[in-house]
Parts: C-alpha cells; structure tokens; sequence
C-alpha cells in the first residue's frame, strides 16, 4: 500500500510539471504573439518600431533578472544565454545594428510574425528548468501590467 501511494505521488509530480512547462512556454508565445498584434494594430511604423523594441527590451530584462538569481543552475543560465542571444539578433535586426541590415517600415508586420515564430523555436532549442521558466513568467507579467 505504502509503494503504490510512493508510486502514485511520483506520477502526479510528473504530471502537475509537464503541465506547469507546457503552460510557462504558451505565456511566453504569448507575449511574443501580443506584441505582433499591437504592431500589426499600430497606424505608423515608428509606434511599431517602439512596440517590438520595447517587448524585447523587457524580455531581455526579465532574463538578465531571472539569470542573477541564486536559484538558477549553471545549465539554466547556459539556456537563459542562448535566448538572449536569439532575442537580441532580432532587436539588432530591427535597428541595423551589429552588421544586420534595418527591417523596412513596410516589413514591421512581416518581421514581427518572423519573431513569434523564431522565439518559438528557440523555446524548444533552449532548455531550461520549470523554475526558470515560471520566473521569467512573472517577471515579463509584472513588467508588462
């Protein structure tokens, strides 16, 4: 009896993180996906040009808040790196920066698309803990609101 509570807690523990994962990774497509709206909403390109700066301006912030923290292991911080990386070749993109040539006005709507899609695959290239994950979560929430 004693093994099969063992046994049942183990597998609910299992569950209850696959769910909180797969949850903190739709948040963050969330946020990319919420700023490719307000760009595409937005009337000019400058207030575009602002949105997508600002997003990952704040993404890069809750990371960096996120990567000093004690809590985060050497192979988070390592995966926290390579997103960074990812999330500031597209901020050097937007502006021309860093041998990128600058996105066109006429491209904002089209880039901010390329975005969600590429930080969605560098979420499944990145691996980090659900603890780092669920931090950066409440971060970028606590900077958005």
């Amino acid at each position: 009896m004693k093994t099969r509570k063992i046994f049942g807690s183990i597998v609910m523990m299992l569950v209850l993180v696959i769910t909180a994962n797969a949850g903190g990774k739709n948040e963050l497509q969330n946020y990319f996906s919420d700023a490719a709206n307000k760009v595409k909403a937005a009337d000019n390109a400058s207030e575009k040009r602002i949105i997508l700066n600002e997003s990952f301006e704040k993404m890069s912030k809750a990371l960096d808040m996120v990567q000093s923290s004690p809590l985060i292991s050497n192979d988070d911080r390592a995966g926290i790196n390579r997103f960074k990386s990812a999330l500031q070749e597209k901020q050097d993109e937007l502006t021309g920066r860093n041998g990128y040539v600058r996105v066109s006005d006429e491209q904002l709507n089209a880039f901010s698309d390329y975005v969600v899609q590429d930080m969605e695959q560098a979420e499944a290239v990145v691996t980090i803990g659900i603890v780092t994950l669920l931090l950066i979560i409440i971060l970028v929430v606590l900077m958005v609101k």
